[in-house]
């Protein structure tokens, strides 16, 4: 209870006992975050009891760094409501604060990256991680990978591919995943990606569903695939291997046979290849100093490597 005689209280006292400057209390005030009981005969402003709790709530929300709407609703929201909004609120800037720490860290990565290479490499290493944004944004490797995609690919089948094909910048990153990244998106952004380039052999699958019947298939043989490559198998016969040839007959309408397998080994041996990219997909998400992770690429060339084995062993 304040100490005047009418219960209410003054801006300078509210201020100090809630721990804030009588700026802050004035701005609240003139926000409509912190109502006036009533003014005093010279204009000043006077504060009811319920002003402290108010007062200190706003001063903990404003702690927390919310902005000034999202305090708004919470304050604005009563009984039960009012801890629902506290929580999207809290959860709302949660995010926000995390994107823009991860922009913090790719920034830092990014300057060690220009500050520990040689000087003649400054110049080109800075235009690369600057056509790069921070938070650094996967959209044009997702581009890269549509204009290269079957026309025909369904959009759920097109999704679950994108989804391991295209690689997850880390939220902190170190130098060498902050310049394999800028390559990558230096790779996929030169004029015209895909235009031109020849497109792989089962690509030309005929019928609605091939396309989607082939990534499908591919998907599950590579995921079997790069269990082996994490436990450091060489590429062999299994059940790796028939997944794999199983995607490309299943989209073909044939059988598995010795013959489609010699068929589909010479096929891919011709097929066009995006090392590069994959090459630097596993620098962006591997950690510096341990082993490669398994990328859709490396898992391609283990299979059909084990594929060529087993069909010139076979004769």
């Amino acid at each position: 209870m304040f100490t005047s005689h009418d219960g209410l209280c003054g801006i300078g006292e509210l201020a100090e006992r809630a721990g804030v400057t009588v700026k802050a209390v004035r701005f609240y005030s003139d926000n409509g975050l912190l109502p006036e009981a009533s003014r005093s005969a010279g204009g000043h402003r006077r504060y009811g009891p319920e002003a402290l709790g108010r007062l200190r709530l706003l001063r903990s929300l404003r702690t927390l760094g919310l902005p000034v709407r999202e305090v708004r609703r919470v304050l604005d929201e009563d009984g039960d409501g009012a801890d629902g909004v506290l929580e999207d609120a809290v959860a709302g800037h949660l995010r926000a604060l995390g994107s823009q720490l991860t922009a913090l860290r790719w920034r830092e990565a990014g300057m060690r990256l220009v500050l520990e290479c040689p000087p003649g490499e400054r110049a080109d290493r800075l235009r690369l991680i600057g056509a790069v944004t921070t938070p650094p944004s996967t959209a044009s490797l997702a581009r890269f990978w549509r204009a290269w995609l079957p026309p025909r690919m369904p959009a759920r089948a097109t999704a679950a591919f994108l989804e391991v094909a295209v690689p997850q910048p880390p939220d902190a990153p170190e130098p060498a995943q902050v310049l394999a990244f800028a390559r990558l998106h230096a790779l996929v952004t030169r004029p015209c990606p895909g235009a031109g380039q020849p497109q792989p052999e089962a690509h030309r699958a005929t019928g609605s569903r091939a396309p989607a019947v082939l990534y499908a298939g591919l998907a599950q043989a590579y995921e079997l695939a790069g269990t082996q490559l994490r436990r450091g198998a060489g590429p062999r016969p299994g059940e790796e291997l028939d997944s794999f040839v199983d995607a490309y007959a299943s989209a073909y309408g044939s059988r598995d046979t010795p013959a489609f397998r010699r068929l589909l080994t010479g096929q891919l041996a011709a097929d066009p290849r995006i090392d590069r990219y994959w090459e630097l997909t596993a620098d962006v998400i591997s950690a510096p100093g341990g082993p490669p992770e398994p990328t859709p690429g490396t898992a391609h060339d283990w299979l059909f490597a084990a594929l060529d084995a087993q069909t010139a062993a076979a004769g």
